[in-house]
């Protein structure tokens, strides 16, 4: 691995006689990593776990994921294995129903993991501002299907008008990615020590910019996936002095191999090549100090007609679930439903439904809740991420079960061919070794494949 000559400068001092390890471990193959979904359970061949996250899994190959049906199902998610680490952060820092906010969350790694995480009763909020990165962490979030989720597209300032709203930020960065040159060669280029210097710059301003939402007593996960200090643990420094908030200590196994600080004795967490499984990571847990000022309530139960308890400015009113669908989710009673701009009919936790209608005042909302599907004249049309969500009531649709060429079929939005004569008419829960896919409808004349067109699988079968 060609390296460049300023960052092995400046890394050797850090690594010291562990630096022939370090280097040898480069050259090596990177581990091939999953993380199960909880709520999606399905039999997996893996033997070898990865030890820090209960979901983790080692395979020992890198299979076609984009041509296994249960991939697209939401089942399991290809996740670098040091970045699990956050499992241990979280049990650190949350013994209760929170809510939490990922910033700069694309691709969905940490995203869909917090969503299997936290605590039942938790709100997750996944914020990216680049747009195009934003749908796919929107897809992905739906293909996890937890309804407690929410996604926006927005600068993180925005979010830090959002005071004292978060119990827990996770925050990882962009960064230089010099953990990432195993995997990613085309980091390597893209990587100058100016590089590191605006890195490190944007990330103090993107923590300064969202700190007023962490409420007095919250926490902030920290992490990069780079191994310089200035980035690292001169950032946590300044947090620490800058807010006066306090580093805290996140239990760990030292059969694990997790390096410490490279700078002090700051209680951080560094996954290195050579050490652990996985590729480089950093992560630092810390806490805003606890303050005696009120702050917003973010988990007040919302009981009652919530439109008459909605403030001044919450502009998106509650509507009623149609009696045809009151049975279309597990336990309707737990929600509560609003019709938005698009005519598109949403259930969201009651116990969360203010703090959508903050946010959705706030900020640009692109994925809340359950989507139910649409209103067109006197029809309903059932939205993708119905089929998803875990609180789909089973049964509700009649199911069609695919084998494996019948499921690619149809994620790769193929007409479907046939339909067994005995099929009523209307939507189909399209299922793979149970998992739902997706919808399709029977006309009688003809079956309309309903998988979302930007979602399809686009390459042939290999």
């Amino acid at each position: 691995m060609n390296l460049p000559a300023t960052f092995m400068e400046l890394s050797k001092p850090l690594l010291g006689s562990q630096w022939a390890a370090f280097l040898k471990a480069l050259e090596e193959e990177p581990p091939v990593s999953i993380r199960m979904n909880p709520f999606k359970p399905w039999t997996d061949h893996s033997t070898e776990s990865v030890p820090w996250c209960s979901d983790g899994y080692y395979l020992p190959l890198r299979p076609s994921f984009t041509f296994d049906p249960l991939f697209h199902a939401g089942c399991y998610y290809v996740q670098e294995a040091s970045s699990m680490f956050l499992e241990q952060a979280v049990k650190a820092c949350v013994d209760r129903p929170v809510v939490c906010l990922d910033l700069c969350a694309a691709p969905g790694g940490k995203a869909t993991h917090l969503a299997s995480i936290l605590p039942e009763g938790s709100l997750l909020v996944a914020d990216e501002l680049i747009s195009n990165r934003a749908k796919v962490l929107s897809e992905n979030l739906v293909k996890w299907g937890n309804p407690a989720t929410i996604v926006v597209n927005n600068d993180p300032r925005e979010l830090g008008a959002l005071t004292g709203m978060f119990d827990l930020i996770v925050a990882d960065l962009p960064c230089s990615g010099e953990g990432m040159f195993r995997k990613d060669p085309d980091s390597i280029e893209e990587w100058s020590p100016a590089a590191v210097i605006c890195c490190a710059e944007r990330q103090k301003r993107i923590i300064a910019d969202v700190w007023p939402a962490l409420k007095p007593g919250g926490w902030l996960i920290y992490s990069t996936c780079t191994y310089n200090t200035i980035e690292n643990e001169e950032n946590i420094q300044w947090i620490s002095e800058t807010f006066d908030a306090t580093v805290k200590t996140v239990p760990s196994e030292a059969s694990w191999g997790i390096a410490g600080s490279f700078d002090g004795d700051l209680p951080v967490y560094r996954f290195l090549q050579h050490r652990t499984k996985g590729e480089g990571f950093f992560l630092a847990l810390l806490q805003k100090k606890q303050e005696s000022t009120q702050t917003y309530s973010s988990l007040n139960t919302i009981t009652g007609n919530l439109t008459k308890r909605s403030k001044k400015g919450l502009r998106q009113k509650e509507t009623m679930l149609p009696d045809e669908l009151n049975s279309i989710l597990t336990h309707p009673d737990r929600f509560s439903f609003f019709t938005n701009e698009t005519n598109e009919l949403l259930a969201v936790p009651t116990v969360h439904a203010y703090s959508y209608l903050r946010l959705k005042d706030s900020l640009k909302v692109i994925h809340a809740g359950v989507p139910l599907g649409t209103f067109k004249g006197q029809d309903f049309v059932v939205h993708h991420a119905l089929a998803m969500s875990t609180a789909l009531r089973r049964g509700y649709f009649p199911e069609l079960p695919l084998n494996r060429r019948e499921a690619i079929a149809f994620l790769q939005k193929a007409p479907y061919p046939t339909f067994p004569a005995n099929r009523r008419k209307g939507y189909h829960l399209v299922t793979f070794e149970e998992h739902p896919l997706g919808f399709i409808k029977h006309l009688g004349s003809r079956i309309n494949n309903l998988y979302p067109s930007e979602w399809r699988i686009r390459k042939s079968c290999e």
